[in-house]
């Protein structure tokens, strides 16, 4: 594992404990150069999950690119990130219980609206805007009218 700090390939397990999600395992590391620790999260890997974009084009699942677009839906609300980590996980667990291999951008993107719903109302209107792509008011109102 390469240590954030200066690089370095060469790091020792320091502490290892499952995570709260009982999904991963969390690992203290020490950098054996410059003696710096940091944490990993060993998660069980399976067949990669291919996504189907809406102009037919795929690419590969990023769990980051989700989590890159949950955080900035949750902007200045009162919801942590391990919260969202909770939801991509809860995403997961049902892509692979499953067993799919490709899923479609829309039905990723509505499994986040649905437990983005429960979660915050605003994140969930954020979170619709920029997924479902809203050209004018109207269609806002109709969002905020499926949270009633």
């Amino acid at each position: 594992m390469k240590c954030p700090a200066c690089g370095n390939l060469e790091s020792k397990v320091v502490d290892s404990r499952p995570s709260d999600d009982g999904c991963s395992i969390r690992r203290r590391r020490e950098c054996l150069q410059c003696g710096r620790r940091f944490t990993t999260y060993e998660r069980l890997g399976d067949n990669p999950l291919i996504i189907i974009k809406s102009d037919g084009s795929s690419e590969a699942y990023d769990r980051q690119k989700l989590m890159r677009g949950l955080l900035i839906a949750c902007a200045k609300r009162p919801i942590a990130p391990e919260q969202l980590g909770a939801l991509i996980d809860s995403i997961e667990a049902e892509l692979r219980n499953a067993s799919k291999s490709e899923i479609g951008s829309k039905e990723l993107g509505d499994m986040a609206l649905v437990r983005l719903a429960k979660l915050d109302d605003v994140a969930y209107v954020r979170f619709a805007s920029v997924y479902k792509d809203f050209q004018n008011v109207e269609e806002f109102a109709a969002a905020l009218e499926g949270l009633k």
